[in-house]
């Protein structure tokens, strides 16, 4: 399986509800503004504890890039009325996804953060 295949089947496998066959290796990492999993098992164990959170999204897929060994993906995820803009970094060694950095936004700028404007 190719490297686009592998992170095709990543989205496919989420969409289906299949995060027990994601085509992740056992010392998968996973970074996000939430911090950093480390180990499939406790990162399945996390999706089990919070399905309400994890499951059910649409993907709209907005760029990819494909090199040797890495990815980067762009993508909106919505579920319901809910909707987060994210970018990825996929990183595979041995035909699996062993580590995922993600960005997106997950509040409200602080007030001392935003930007000003002249009105």
């Amino acid at each position: 399986m190719d490297l686009k295949e592998l992170i095709k089947k990543w989205f496919a496998k989420w969409k289906e509800g299949d995060y027990h066959n994601l085509p992740v290796s056992d010392n998968f990492r996973h970074t996000s503004p939430f911090g950093t999993i480390s180990g499939k098992e406790q990162y399945i164990d996390l999706v089990e504890e919070n399905k309400d959170k994890f499951l059910g999204y649409n993907f709209k897929i907005h760029d990819e890039i494909y090199y040797e060994n890495k990815a980067c993906v762009r993508y909106t995820a919505t579920q319901g009325d809910f909707s987060l803009d994210v970018s990825e970094w996929y990183y595979v060694k041995n035909g699996l996804i062993e580590e995922i950095i993600a960005y997106y936004h997950i509040g409200e700028i602080r007030d001392d953060r935003k930007l000003s404007t002249t009105d």
